[in-house]
């Protein structure tokens, strides 16, 4: 499997070539409004003086850090403001690899590509999980693939590309599978807003020096080009975040000030209904998306938080080719399942956040039946 390739833009770039309407269902950049808040607060930071237009602390903005602090019941200190929940899964993964005794990764399958090519990237040693039938994840295969070799562990709930949602007891069990080992959990949360199982349990639950949680604003605010993510690390007087802090700062310098200065603003003027709205639209989107799997005689992962639905046709492997052959005669674009895994190679995973929802739904139960 070429993960070093991801397949996100080939796929977008031939739907965009279509002689036809496609209904985009293979990016998981949201379509709805962003809280109002946001603008204010980018409103406000432009009529600042000057001395506000110049660096930030290159670990973040004090007063961001500390909301952040608060909201997740740690110390400030542990709180790194990133360029997205991408540079904060960067920066774990590759101080997890220097500072652990081991040299490999271990990742699930299937897994979000670019776990597995930053890992090819850094050249560590990779090891693939399969989740199970259901698309959960089982701690015992962890620990039977876990070893002495292993220096990181990258998990990802609520889940992408399979919309599954780990609970706490399977999150303890996997923060204690790193610390048997002397590795280290970097438990991607960046899909927390979407839970719709009531399962989700953050990993910052879990008082450990093995556990790294990542994070960002991208999808709960619905500001995917801003680039505002975080990490908070064990300790903050740790040498994970002292090193994470040197890396960050030697290739970013620092984060941009007014993003992060609106995105503060938001997180205090936000009422929570937004974040339910934006979970009750979801729902919807999932009933309907189902109904017509179910109508096309597809079998699929039950999907518990995330953008994201797993399926299987009859007779129609996941692959590039069908993908595209998709896109040419019925109109949909998603991804193909040989992009996350040859487990689910079968499989086509579809993003649903496009209002084209209903109608995407409805040409595919057409295509199958």
């Amino acid at each position: 499997m070429d993960y070093e390739t991801p397949q996100f833009f080939r796929v977008m770039q031939y739907a965009s070539r279509a002689d036809r309407d496609v209904v985009d269902m293979v990016s998981g950049n949201p379509d709805w409004e962003s809280p109002e808040a946001l603008r204010e607060g980018l409103h406000a930071y432009a009529d600042s003086d000057p001395d506000a237009f110049q660096y930030p602390p290159s670990v973040g903005i004090r007063e961001l850090r500390e909301e952040i602090a608060t909201r997740r019941g740690v110390d400030t200190g542990q709180v790194l403001i990133t360029n997205g929940a991408g540079e904060a899964n960067h920066l774990a993964m590759t101080e997890g690899l220097e500072t652990k005794p081991g040299s490999e990764i271990l990742l699930t399958d299937p897994v979000y590509p670019y776990y597995a090519g930053r890992a090819n990237m850094l050249g560590a040693e990779i090891s693939f999980v399969p989740a199970s039938e259901s698309g959960h994840l089982d701690p015992a295969a962890v620990r039977e693939h876990a070893s002495e070799e292993t220096a990181v562990i990258v998990v990802n709930s609520p889940n992408n590309p399979l919309g599954v949602t780990y609970d706490g007891e399977t999150i303890r069990d996997l923060v204690g599978i790193a610390e048997e080992y002397d590795a280290l959990l970097v438990s991607d949360e960046v899909y927390d807003h979407f839970d719709y199982s009531g399962r989700f349990e953050s990993a910052l639950a879990v008082d450990s020096e093995h556990r790294l949680v990542t994070n960002s604003f991208s999808k709960s605010m619905a500001i995917t080009g801003w680039r505002v993510g975080y990490a908070v690390f064990p300790d903050a007087d740790g040498d994970l975040l002292d090193r994470a802090r040197t890396r960050h700062m030697l290739t970013n310098v620092t984060g941009s000030r007014p993003v992060q200065e609106a995105v503060l603003h938001a997180l205090r003027n936000t009422d929570p209904s937004y974040y339910e709205q934006s979970r009750d639209r979801l729902r919807e989107r999932i009933g309907t998306f189902t109904d017509a799997l179910d109508d096309a005689g597809a079998e699929y992962t039950d999907p518990e938080g995330a953008f994201y639905v797993m399926a299987r046709f009859p007779d129609f492997a996941g692959s590039l080719e069908n993908v595209e052959r998709l896109i040419d005669e019925a109109g949909v674009a998603g991804m193909p399942g040989e992009a996350f895994s040859d487990s689910r190679a079968e499989w086509i995973r579809f993003a649903l956040v496009t209002p084209r929802v209903e109608a995407a739904a409805d040409r595919l139960a057409a295509y199958f039946e």
